[in-house]
């Protein structure tokens, strides 16, 4: 569903990305891993069109991002901070959002994270009075509310309590079996073990590693993702092919 070419970006002379090739399919839970600064925000604005390659080039569902944005409506984005308007009440931004996708149908919403993560119980609250977990939770339920294909999860579990984690971690298991593709960037490697089956560990702009928790734990020994990163970035192995 997603693939990259050679993909680079430099800022101010300094190599952000490097030559990244990368395939990620449908039916597949990525990790997104690496030390801060090592591009992995850089790799998913790129993905979602905030900010253009230095060279190289990506592709979703076989077409060029760079042909338009079309291609944007199979993706949801759930930003590690959701910037919200602070005076507009939650439903207004519910509304707002549907009259920006005319294309999606009223019976095509995904509301499952809506109801469950009871976003109903705050429509009438100001966005900027809502705590910090209750902005956490509208975010989830935006980024899954028009059925997208790929979805694009930044630090999704920071300031949930633990019933709106495990209800989020449950839907995106359920996204898996549904065969979307979900790539998932955070620093909560216990959380991510429960939820991911593939793994890219970006290492100072390149692919330091790139393949299945399966072949990772084959390779590094280790049963549990936190010792399987540790061992990977002792030991250093060759770079994988995703794919």
């Amino acid at each position: 569903m997603i693939e990259t070419f050679q993909l680079s970006k430099v800022y101010s002379r300094q190599e952000v990305l490097s030559g990244l090739n990368l395939r990620c399919e449908a039916g597949q839970s990525i990790a997104l891993i690496g030390p801060n600064g090592a591009g992995k925000t850089t790799l998913s604005k790129i993905i979602l069109g905030q900010v253009i390659a230095s060279s190289g080039r990506v592709e979703v569902n076989g077409i060029d991002i760079n042909r338009g944005p079309d291609y944007r409506r199979e993706l949801g984005y759930m930003p590690q901070v959701s910037r919200f308007p602070v005076r507009m009440k939650t439903h207004q931004l519910f509304k707002l959002m549907r009259r920006l996708r005319p294309d999606v149908g009223e019976g095509e919403y995904d509301t499952e994270l809506y109801e469950e993560l009871e976003i109903d119980g705050m429509k009438n609250k100001a966005l900027g009075a809502l705590s910090g977990g209750m902005r956490q939770r509208v975010s989830a339920a935006l980024a899954f509310y028009f059925n997208p294909r790929v979805l694009i999860l930044d630090e999704p579990t920071a300031g949930l309590d633990p019933l709106a984690n495990e209800v989020l971690k449950a839907k995106i298991r359920k996204c898996v079996r549904e065969q979307r593709l979900v790539i998932t960037t955070s620093h909560i490697l216990n959380d991510l073990e429960e939820i991911c089956n593939h793994v890219i560990y970006l290492l100072e702009g390149k692919v330091h590693f790139a393949g299945s928790i399966d072949e990772l734990q084959e390779r590094t020994g280790e049963t549990r993702l936190n010792r399987m990163v540790v061992s990977l970035i002792k030991n250093k192995p060759a770079r994988a092919q995703y794919q």
